[in-house]
C-alpha cells in the first residue's frame, strides 16, 4: 500500500471515533503553532481567544489573546498520543501522574458556545463553590455556571477542573435563574458572599 494512502486510512479511523478531549501542554506562545499543527495531522483542536483592547501613544488596538495560555485542546486516543507530542511547542498532557486525564465534553462545549456566543468573554479566577444558575433566555440559554459579580455586572462563569481555570462572559441579570436543586438559600436569592466569591 501506498504510504500517503496509509496516512490516509489512519486519519480517517482516528476521525470516525470520537475520542475524549485532552489539555496539551504547550510552550508560552506556541498555542498557534501547534494548533495549526494538530489540524495538520488530522485532530480536532480548539483553543479559544479573547478580545482586548491596547493603547499605545498613538493608536488603540484590539488584539487576540488565549483564555486558557499554555494550553490546546485536542481530541485524541491517549494510547496513539506520540503524533500529538510530536508537534512543535508540545510539552504534554496534563494528567495525574504519567496518565493523562480527560476533559469531560460538557466542559469544552459550554466554552464553545460562551466564545461563539458574541457576548463579551474573558479569563477568570478559577471557582468551586458559588450559586449555579440556568440561563433562560439570550445566546447561551439552558446553559448553567455559577453567577458571579464584577462592579455590578452578572457574569457566568464556567470551569475546566482539571486546569482549575475558569472563564465568565456578561450576562443580563433577568435572563437567570437558580438551579433548584443547587440553591444556597431558601429564596432563591444568591447571596451577597456568593457573588463577592472571587473579587
Amino acid at each position: 500500500m501506498i504510504t500517503g494512502q496509509t496516512t490516509s486510512l489512519i486519519n480517517l479511523h482516528r476521525n470516525s471515533v470520537v475520542h475524549p478531549w485532552f489539555a496539551v501542554r504547550v510552550r508560552s506562545n506556541y498555542e498557534r503553532i501547534a494548533e495549526l499543527h494538530l489540524g495538520d495531522r488530522g485532530y480536532e483542536r480548539f483553543s479559544p481567544s479573547y478580545k482586548v483592547s491596547r493603547q499605545w501613544s498613538d493608536r488603540k488596538k484590539d488584539i487576540d489573546r488565549f483564555l486558557f495560555p499554555g494550553y490546546v485542546f485536542c481530541r485524541l486516543d491517549y494510547h496513539d498520543r506520540l503524533p500529538v507530542l510530536t508537534v512543535p511547542g508540545v510539552v504534554g498532557l496534563v494528567g495525574f501522574g504519567k496518565n493523562p486525564a480527560p476533559i469531560p465534553d460538557e466542559e469544552i462545549e459550554r466554552i464553545q458556545r460562551m466564545v461563539q456566543s458574541g457576548l463579551l468573554v474573558k479569563p477568570w479566577p478559577f471557582l468551586e463553590v458559588g450559586q449555579t444558575v440556568l440561563i433562560e433566555h439570550g445566546p447561551l440559554a439552558g446553559m448553567e455556571g455559577i453567577l458571579a459579580d464584577e462592579k455590578g455586572q452578572c457574569r457566568l462563569v464556567v470551569s475546566v477542573n482539571l486546569l482549575r481555570r475558569s472563564v465568565a462572559a456578561e450576562v443580563d441579570r433577568n435572563s437567570v435563574r437558580p438551579v433548584p436543586s443547587r440553591q444556597k438559600s431558601e429564596s432563591g436569592v444568591l447571596r451577597k458572599e456568593s457573588q463577592e466569591i472571587m473579587r
